[in-house]
């Protein structure tokens, strides 16, 4: 079965160029990695600058591997409705949520599986209150928060490849370590990858350069 993921955008873009900030940028890519060719994740509530970067970005990193996508400035609502989905054909994946997502919500009780991004807060805002609201069928993944990325690769796991929740391995608040000397930990839960964190292409180089921005005087 092919699944669509959609991402209801929740960043508050500045009308430039560049309005999607370079971490953003991987997160998103790394989500079509990481939902794989037969997917489709679908990016909402995008401005207009954002849309136009992440459709010209996203087309210089065509590939194989990499899900179908579709950028839209209409938010998830207007979508559905486009879409001709129903409210509980759409599954809003949410930290607060009573149930646990499991293998048998990959049967075809939903065709959508929603995420709000960019979602990675530390301290969590519980921005996903926003799609909650809306009275979407709701999952959760564990109690620990993860980026939005590694949370659409858990669900991918789980609808998918069906395996249970409490079985995809995992590494919290992995420690990167850059060199001898510098190192930041990461306030977050994601996908092992042996004994290192599965993260987007070019995310630690990203955080090395923010690192030394730091102590740059």
């Amino acid at each position: 079965m092919n699944f669509t993921y959609v991402i209801e955008h929740m960043e508050e873009d500045e009308e430039t160029p560049k309005a999607i900030p370079p971490w953003v940028e991987l997160e998103y890519t790394h989500m079509r990695m990481m939902a794989g060719p037969d997917a489709l994740v679908q990016f909402t509530h995008l401005s207009q600058s954002s849309s136009v970067f992440l459709n010209s970005a996203f087309a210089e990193n065509a590939g194989r591997s990499l899900s179908k996508f579709s950028c839209h400035q209409a938010g998830v609502l207007e979508l559905m409705e486009q879409s001709k989905i129903s409210l509980d054909k759409v599954c809003l994946l949410d930290p607060k949520a009573e149930k646990e997502l499991s293998p048998e919500d990959g049967d075809g009780r939903f065709e959508w599986f929603l995420f709000g991004g960019i979602l990675g807060d530390d301290p969590p805002r519980d921005r996903t209150s926003e799609l909650r609201n809306l009275g979407f069928p709701t999952r959760h993944l564990g109690s620990i928060q993860m980026t939005t990325d590694t949370a659409l690769g858990v669900t991918k796991l789980v609808i998918h490849d069906r395996i249970p929740l409490n079985e995809v391995p995992y590494i919290d608040h992995p420690t990167i370590r850059f060199n001898s000397k510098e190192s930041v930990e990461m306030p977050f839960r994601y996908i092992a990858d042996g004994k290192e964190p599965r993260l987007p292409p070019g995310m630690k180089k990203l955080l090395h350069e923010d690192l030394n921005k730091t102590f740059d005087f």
